[in-house]
């Protein structure tokens, strides 16, 4: 039987596909294992981005017109999703938690909130 085996001259595939495939099959030495990513600033010296003229837009100097679509209303607090409004303070909030901190602040701390968003009221 072997010797019919060895005349026929069989030809048996290196890696069968019911077996794992080894590391170092896989991954011969002086190979990289991974994807390696760049950083931002290796992509930019590759683009040569002072060559362009500065009126073509690229990643680095590209400028677009205010957005169309309304703000996410965000918890002046906490910076979660702010469903809730207050209309005394005008901060936004975004439980009931939030809702007892923000009434008990005294009117500094809320000022200081509404100047982060961009937001100052007078409050009298």
């Amino acid at each position: 039987m072997e010797r019919e085996v060895i005349e026929a001259e069989l030809v048996l595939p290196t890696h069968m596909t019911f077996k794992k495939i080894q590391m170092y099959d896989k991954y011969p030495k002086g190979q990289a294992r991974g994807r390696h990513w760049k950083h931002l600033k290796q992509i930019i010296q590759a683009e040569n981005y002072e060559n362009y003229p500065p009126d073509l837009p690229t990643y680095v100097n590209i400028e677009s017109p205010p957005s169309m679509h309304p703000c996410k209303k965000i918890c002046d607090v906490t910076g979660f999703k702010a469903p809730y409004f207050d209309p005394r303070t005008k901060l936004r909030y975004a439980n009931t938690e939030v809702f007892k901190i923000i009434r008990s602040l005294p009117n500094d701390y809320v000022q200081r909130y509404l100047a982060l968003r961009n937001a100052v009221v007078i409050l009298k």
